[in-house]
Formats: structure tokens, sequence, C-alpha cells
């Protein structure tokens, strides 16, 4: 049995190696073929006797599974080998019958079941071992035969005859004579046929094999010379002496002894077989009715899928992938685009389609796979609306096909866009009433004195003159601080390291700490040059730092740090403060915002503003045991 070889084809090597895993247990040797080609080439040139079945894969490249099995059908030597058909693609009835029609013996899809695979092959290994064995039987008692004749001169007719029935196989074995009546039975077939030795001797075969009786219930001699003559292993069934019948495969053969024609007749029971194929037919029929269910399931999937694609409110539109050829589109899609199909025949990009973000990769190209794309769309009356395109590649008749779905959100992005210049108006608003309310207070206390100056006749003292000036510069500070936090605030900036401008601000800082009984910390990491406006980077980190300490109680200690990260120059400013409500954490940066009495709201916004500048980010992490500003400045800006 180790022997035993199972050839599988099939172009793909998992494919390959599924089928080897599947039947692994059954300990057979597995000849593996990439080609239909490299199949025909091994069964040209290796001995294939001991080759049980194919699985044979249709759809290959060059030879597919078809043709191949034809031109083994086509050999002599390889015609009788059982060939079954395993396909995931090409799966109509007319595949099937065209299948079966090269001389295949099954036909399976994928994926397939294991077990069931499993079951086909041994039945089919089965039964080429029964072949193997009358093949083998046949042979030896030709060998036998010859070996008898040339014993002819010194041993007797009975002799020779007792020998051939001594040296025969577990299978039954009759010697007949040239009338067609039994001479000899060995032990085997006292058990199979259930008769004793002598009840054998002298019997018509024809009572062991009807098959061999003609209409008139004579033997047919000549059937029974035509088929010792052929050779070949024949199909029927054998009756034992009890009437009961059961399946046997019988082969004959025949040679001259003295000058007398005898004939040797070799049985084998195979009833175990035929149930096991009876089986396999069995299971072969449910199959194909499983088949025809699962057609009549996908022509019922295609209908839907149909009216799925025709009133879908989304743009759907089938292409050809190999020409980009539009093939179908639905109502929805001709309603919005106001093109046909007959449009399209005109060229290729008759609607134009362009990514909403032209600067995010590669252009947009039909043919490709997307997901959720943001791109804009030119309809036929040169409207230019929004969109979400998917797309994806599908199989239709055997061919593959790019379904393209649009969802359009125009009015989705022009809801957007107002929402978002109502909020900028919004903000405007907010930052103008910010500004008015700030600057108001010194006008007010200014105003006072100016009337109190015109009422007195013109006098009034050098302190109150200072208060006005105090309030006019208070006033100018404010919109000084506001006009920092304009984009287009034109920066200077040159090859600095940050490192140096910490050092150097660090007395002052250190001044401002200590005057309420904190202290500061510098660690200063290696960092790369970079090109920085050195007043406004200064400005930053006074900012930051003084907020800080202002945040921590008496004892605190403020830490400057500075590292590179992952491409990225990094600046921590971390203080050990009670931390900031997560309420105002959203707040941050936002003109007029301040959680202090005497704030302007401006100074954070100035950071942020200066941040965006230079292509930096702020970060805040904030808690109970206080806050962390990191400021990351990209390298590569």
């Amino acid at each position: 049995m180790n022997n035993t070889k199972i050839m599988i084809v099939d172009d793909h090597k998992e494919n390959l190696l599924a089928l080897e895993a599947a039947l692994s247990s059954l300990n057979y040797e597995m000849v593996s073929m990439r080609s239909g080609e490299d199949a025909l080439r091994y069964l040209l040139k290796e001995d294939i006797r001991d080759i049980a079945v194919i699985l044979l894969d249709v759809q290959m490249p060059g030879i597919n599974g078809f043709e191949t099995a034809q031109l083994i059908k086509a050999r002599e030597n390889s015609r009788e080998i059982p060939i079954i058909f395993i396909t995931a693609i090409s799966k109509s009835i007319e595949n099937v019958l065209q299948g079966y029609g090269v001389g295949s013996v099954d036909y399976l899809f994928k994926p397939f079941h294991p077990e069931l695979l499993k079951l086909k092959v041994e039945a089919f290994v089965k039964l080429h071992h029964y072949h193997t064995e009358i093949r083998t039987q046949g042979e030896a008692l030709l060998k036998r035969t010859s070996e008898l004749e040339e014993a002819n001169n010194q041993l007797a007719r009975s002799e020779a005859i007792a020998r051939m029935i001594a040296e025969t196989s577990i299978d039954t074995v009759l010697i007949l004579n040239d009338s067609a009546h039994i001479l000899k039975a060995n032990e085997a077939a006292v058990k199979m046929l259930g008769y004793s030795p002598t009840e054998l001797n002298g019997r018509c075969i024809g009572e062991v094999l009807p098959e061999l009786v003609d209409p008139r219930d004579k033997v047919c001699l000549q059937t029974l010379i035509e088929n010792a003559a052929a050779g070949k292993i024949l199909e029927g069934q054998a009756v034992r002496k009890d009437g009961s019948r059961f399946y046997a495969d019988y082969q004959l053969g025949e040679d001259m002894v003295q000058g007398r024609r005898f004939y040797v007749c070799s049985i084998r029971d195979v009833t175990e077989r035929k149930l096991q194929l009876d089986l396999l037919e069995k299971k072969v029929l449910e199959r194909t009715e499983e088949l025809r269910q699962s057609n009549e399931r996908l022509k019922k999937s295609q209908e839907r899928f149909k009216k799925m694609f025709t009133s879908s409110p989304c743009l759907t539109a089938i292409y050809r992938l190999k020409d980009l050829q539009l093939v179908d589109v639905n109502e929805s899609w001709k309603s919005h685009t106001g093109f046909s199909i007959a449009d399209s025949y005109q060229k290729s990009d008759f609607m134009e389609i362009k990514k909403a973000e032209p600067t995010d990769g590669e252009p947009y190209q039909l043919g490709q796979v997307y997901r959720n794309l943001k791109i804009t769309y030119k309809t036929k009356d040169k409207q230019l609306r929004d969109g979400l395109l998917s797309s994806e590649i599908i199989e239709i008749d055997d061919e593959k096909c790019l379904l393209q779905v649009i969802v359009d959100v125009t009015e989705k992005v022009r809801y957007e866009k107002e929402m978002t210049r109502f909020d900028q108006l919004t903000l405007v608003g907010e930052m103008a009433a910010g500004i008015a309310h700030e600057i108001r207070n010194p006008m007010t206390t200014i105003r006072g004195f100016l009337q109190m100056w015109r009422k007195e006749g013109g006098s009034m003292s050098p302190d109150f003159v200072d208060i006005m000036l105090g309030e006019l510069d208070r006033a100018n500070g404010i919109i000084t601080e506001y006009l920092s936090l304009a984009k287009n605030k034109s920066s200077h900036r040159e090859t600095k390291q940050i490192n140096s401008m910490i050092e150097s601000l660090f007395p002052l800082i250190q001044a401002e700490a200590l005057m309420t009984g904190k202290d500061v910390k510098i660690e200063c990491g290696a960092c790369k040059e970079m090109l920085l406006d050195e007043m406004e980077i200064r400005q930053m980190i006074l900012n930051l730092s003084i907020n800080g300490l202002e945040a921590m109680d008496m004892g605190g200690v403020l830490k400057i740090r500075t590292f590179e990260e992952e491409g990225c120059n990094v600046l921590e400013i971390i203080d050990q403060g009670c931390g900031i409500n997560e309420e105002y954490l959203r707040k941050l940066g936002t003109p007029f915002f301040t959680t202090k009495e005497k704030g302007t709201g401006l100074g954070l916004a100035v950071c942020y503003s200066i941040a965006a500048r230079h292509n930096a980010t702020i970060d805040v992490n904030s808690g109970a045991g206080g806050t962390v500003f990191s400021i990351r400045f990209a390298l590569d800006a």
C-alpha cells in the first residue's frame, strides 16, 4: 500500500498543500504537479502502474483540466486511471457534464469536505488495489502455466494440476476442462462458494458464473474462449451453493497441457467494493442535487443583487476591469450625473472625478480599490459635486469587474462649510467682545480723570497723570498681544539651538521663582539645530514658565527639559500645581479665556500662535500631580 501514488495537479501551490494535508493521514505517496503539461510529461516518462487516482484542477494556464484529461484518456497505458476534477470556478452544469464527458469519475467543488475527499480517494485506491492484485494473479497464473509446460515432460498431468492449485493465491481458482467443467478447486473456492472440494469437481462453470451461460442454458464455449484469449478482468455476479449471489471480478486464462486445452478461472469477491461504489454514486447524486440547489440560490442572489443595484440611492456603476469600459449604472447614477452608458463610449474619462484633497498621495485612478475616498465629480451640465467613493473588484460571469459606489454628500459638505463659517463669525464676535471688555476698563479710567481735570479748571496731580499713562500702556499691551496672534505675522527665523535659549533665560525664570519661594530645574538633552525666531521662542518659554510658577504653591519645583524623539525636538515645561480642570483644557489657547483675576487671556493664545508659525504642536497632559506642556518641533519642517 505504501507504493500507491495519488497524483495532484493544480497551478496554485497553496491548493496543492491543502490537498496534501487533507490526504496526509492515508499514508500514500503524493505526486504534485503545477500544470497539465508537467502531469503529461510524468505519465509519459515514469512508471504509472502505482497511480491509483488523479485529482485534477479545471482552471489552469496552458492546457486546462479538460484538455489534460482527454490526453490522459487517449493513451493506452493511462486511460484506466480514475480522474476526479476539483474546481472553485467552473461550477455550471455544462462544466460538470463536460468533465464527465472527457472521462472523469467525479467532479468536486472547492471548498471541499476533507472527509468526503478522503472517502472517495480511499474507494478508488481500494479499486486500484483490487485490479492490481487480480492483474498480478493473472500474471502469476500465466507464469505458472508456463512453468507447467516446462515441467510437462517430467510430471504427470495430475501432479502438474495439483502444484498449480497449491501455488495459487487467496482468491478462488478453478481449473476447467475444454468443456467448461470444473476439474480442481483451491481452498479459497470452498470458503467463498460453500462447496466441499469434491462437490465442485465435475460441475459446470455456469453454475458458479451464470453470465457464461447462453439463453438455452448451455455454457457458451465461444464466450469462454474469447474471454480467456482477451485476458480481461470481467465484472459480474457469482452464485454460492445456497443460491445467494455476490458481486465478483473474474478473469479467464487458457493453456495446453499434454495436448489438451485447459482454462484457469480466478474469482474475487468485490461486494464490499461494489457497496462502496454504490455509496459513492449515491453521494455523487446527492452532490449533484446540492449543486442544483446551489445554482438556484445563486440565481436568487443575483436577482437580489440586481434589485439592490437598480434601486440603491447611491450612485452605483460597474466597469469591465480589463479595459475600464462602463458596463452598467443604476438610476441614481444617471439622475445625479446626467450621463448615460452611451456617453462613456466617447471617452473613458467622460465623468471627471478628482480627490477632494489632491495633496493626499497619488491622484484618483479608475480601477483602484478605495474605501470612503473624499472626491469631487463633475456632472454633464458641468456642476461640481462632492461624494464619498468606495470601489471593489468583483467577478461577474467569470469576468473581473470593478464595482464603484459613490455616496453624494454635496448638501452635507455645503452645510459643514456654512457651520464652519458660522463658527468663525461667532469666534470673531467673541474676540471683539473680549477686546472691547479689556480695553473699556483703562479707557473708563482715563475718561474719568479727564472729566475731573476739566471740572477742576485744568489742574491735575502728577500721580493722576501717571495712572492715566499706565492705563494707556495697559491698553496698548492688550492690543500688542492680540496682534501677536496673527498667523501671517512675519517671522525672522534663523538656525538656532533651543538649549542655548533656555540657558540664557534660566536666571530670569529662577529669579521669578525665588521671589515666590519656588525653584526651577532644567534638563537639556541632545537636540538638533532648527530654524527659529529667537524672540518668539523666548516669549513662548517665558509665558509657559510663568504660568507654571503661578500654578504652584510655595516649595514647588518647575522643570524645563528638552530631548529628541521620533524625528522631533521636544520642549517640556512641567509644573507641580493642582492641574487644569478638564472643562478648561478644551478652551486652552482660546483668546481672552483666562482663570486668572488679572490675566488678559492672550498669553497661551500667543504661545499657540507662535507654535503654529514654527510648524510645531502643543500637547497638554494635566492631572492632580501637575501639568505638562509638550511642544514638538518637527525636524523636517
